[in-house]
């Protein structure tokens, strides 16, 4: 199977979120697609934030994804910070130039799961994977959540649940929990855009 995990991270958690997502889908025998979308942060707002250019050099290696990334894949994970309980300006940019994708019905069937982080503990962790899911009904994908299929998902004081995986903080490491739910998610991508395709 073929997964892309399509993400924008500002400070770098939820760019450990994609990659821990990444290695849970090769865990489960898929090929795997990391990529970014494009930032919109001016320079000046860039270089005045350590945080932020920490982040973007730790990023520069990976790829910026394309609407390419998207039909190449069977299974696509999307992730993004939580900006007042949604996505952030530079995912929903990305998804809003999925017009054509849609009009062709390029997505419809493939599997979809969300991801996101937040630096409190109500700060819209569950409303920001609610959000961002409306892009998959749209399209006609097929919604793949982490459910209660992990003890991480029961058990978890920082970011995880049945939604889809989760980082609260903004911290350098995720913790053992949110990194297990975040393998989940890859490894039900990978598992679920199988049977999909098959």
């Amino acid at each position: 199977m073929k997964i892309s995990v399509i993400y924008y991270s500002m400070t770098g958690s939820v760019y450990h979120l994609a990659q821990v997502i990444a290695e849970g889908a090769e865990q489960a025998g898929a090929e795997v697609r990391l990529r970014r979308v494009p930032d919109l942060l001016p320079l000046e707002v860039i270089r005045a934030n350590d945080a932020i250019k920490q982040a973007v050099e730790a990023q520069k290696n990976v790829p910026v994804a394309t609407l390419d990334d998207l039909t190449w894949a069977d299974g696509i994970a999307f992730g993004s910070p939580t900006r007042y309980g949604n996505m952030t300006a530079q995912l929903k940019n990305f998804l809003d130039q999925t017009g054509p994708l849609w009009a062709q019905g390029q997505l419809a069937g493939k599997a979809a799961g969300f991801f996101t982080g937040a630096a409190t503990m109500h700060g819209g962790h569950e409303s920001t994977i609610l959000t961002m899911s409306t892009f998959a009904f749209h399209h006609g994908m097929v919604i793949v959540p982490t459910g209660y299929l992990s003890p991480s998902v029961h058990g978890t004081q920082t970011g995880g649940g049945p939604y889809g995986p989760t980082e609260l903080g903004s911290k350098p490491e995720l913790s053992d929990d949110e990194r297990a739910v975040g393998i989940l998610l890859g490894q039900r991508l990978a598992l679920i855009a199988g049977k999909l395709q098959s």
